[in-house]
């Protein structure tokens, strides 16, 4: 699998318990999955845009968003209603919502089975 990290926190490989550095796209490959962090609005619409054409490119793709958590403490304006919403606009379906840490919250979007 060929994974992209995009504004992840230091300690990513912490949170996912494992080294997964053998599994980062190179230069010009196509990623099989994107985990995507943001910290508002502003930022999650600025990256989304740039990853249209991977996901229309692979429509397998998985595309996971994490953002902070409320209970963190720390201001956002994301939120999992927001980042849904967004999808539902740009042709993709949310599959899945977890907890990444104590910090951050992750949703996982896809492209619908009927558009793939």
């Amino acid at each position: 699998m060929k994974v992209i990290h995009i504004n992840a926190p230091g300690n990513y490989y912490e949170l996912l318990e494992t080294n997964i550095a053998d599994q980062v796209c190179k230069k010009n490959d196509t990623p099989d999955l994107i985990h995507l962090f943001v910290r508002n609005n502003k930022e999650f619409e600025s990256e989304m845009k740039q990853l249209k054409s991977a996901y229309k490119k692979n429509p397998k793709i998985i595309i996971w968003v994490s953002w902070y958590k409320k209970s963190a403490g720390i201001p956002t304006d994301v939120t999992e209603d927001s980042i849904r919403n967004y999808a539902l606009r740009n042709d993709l379906v949310d599959v899945k919502v977890c907890a990444v840490s104590n910090e951050w919250s992750g949703l996982k979007l896809v492209v619908p089975l009927a558009k793939r």
